[in-house]
């Protein structure tokens, strides 16, 4: 029986790429890449990728028990499924990336730089989720990328919607609902991540899941991950969502991006600050200085805002953190 995260964490090739089981056909499509079809005709593909980020490997773990679950009929396949482990060079390494976040990279972004193996790799995966969803253009398309965050968080589990001029899926949000997560994020700009390209260019209902906190191979307790793993796989069978058993989620906006544009950027936060730190009206955030030592802070213009994802170390003309609005849904 083919593994497909053995295989590429010892880099080889699968001497089989395809079969089949009673209940549907596999093929094993390049390094990390494994596509499942039901023998039954499927209204829904679905696309489940995990370790875009090499180090985030929870994730990677869930999808690679879940081919093989797969395999062996322990769970009845009703969609169309390819299942992606992005990044093999930095799963390998046991790195977020090695020469450039790759979650930046989609929607040809990739093409704004050298190329290496993670351009390479975007490049390929665009054309790769692509093929796979124009091979039956009827059937309805979703896209769960699955993370986890390299720092703490106060909502520890949460899900960022891509900006989108269409309604968000309803079906979507109740998989969000039923995972059991503590937040949602909607994003208010166009983006470069892999569930951007997927929505705006293939018009799938994508979603970014961050599930946690980022541990090695090994270190990971999977019953943590025990509401998205239920979810992933009743997105798989075709099945009903589980009720919400958590309190309500809460949702918020992207208000502003924070780049960084001189290397003498400071955030107004611990290095190892958790996400959805607050700041209140007029708190400085962050703090940039420029030539002649002209210092052009980033102030709090809303009553209450949160901080997501900071970084004082990314490179100049990156993101250093997202600002976050709650929103009071009626």
């Amino acid at each position: 029986m083919i593994d497909f995260l053995e295989l590429l964490k010892l880099d080889q090739t699968a001497k089989i790429t395809c079969g089949e089981t009673a209940q549907l056909q596999w093929a094993w499509l390049g390094e990390g890449i494994l596509q499942f079809r039901p023998h039954r005709d499927s209204d829904t593909s679905l696309v489940l990728s995990a370790g875009i980020h090499g180090n985030e490997t929870a994730p990677i773990e869930l999808l690679a028990q879940l081919c093989q679950d797969l395999l062996q009929d322990k769970l009845t396949l009703n969609v169309n499924l390819l299942c992606v482990l992005g990044n093999p060079l930095a799963i390998r390494a046991g790195v977020r990336y090695v020469e450039y976040d790759m979650n930046r990279m989609f929607c040809g972004a990739y093409q704004q730089l050298e190329s290496v193996i993670e351009t390479q790799r975007a490049e390929y995966l665009e054309q790769l989720l692509c093929d796979f969803y124009l091979s039956d253009a009827k059937t309805k398309r979703y896209h769960l990328d699955l993370h986890t965050a390299i720092r703490k968080s106060y909502l520890e589990t949460f899900a960022l919607l891509p900006f989108q001029q269409r309604a968000y899926d309803t079906q979507l949000l109740q998989a969000i609902e039923a995972a059991e997560l503590d937040a949602v994020v909607y994003h208010q700009a166009v983006g470069t991540t892999f569930t951007h390209f997927s929505s705006s260019k293939l018009q799938a209902e994508s979603v970014t899941l961050e599930l946690g906190k980022a541990k090695s191979f090994g270190e990971n307790n999977l019953s943590d991950f025990n509401a998205i793993d239920l979810v992933i796989r009743q997105f798989v069978e075709a099945k009903d969502f589980s009720a919400r058993k958590k309190p309500v989620i809460r949702h918020f906006k992207v208000v502003d991006s924070i780049v960084k544009t001189v290397e003498d950027f400071q955030l107004n936060l611990a290095d190892d600050a958790p996400n959805f730190t607050e700041f209140h009206f007029g708190d400085v955030i962050a703090t940039q200085n420029h030539a002649a030592q002209q210092a052009i802070d980033y102030v709090a213009h809303l009553k209450s805002v949160f901080i997501l994802f900071p970084n004082n170390h990314v490179k100049i003309g990156l993101r250093a953190a997202l600002v976050l609005e709650e929103l009071e849904l009626t």
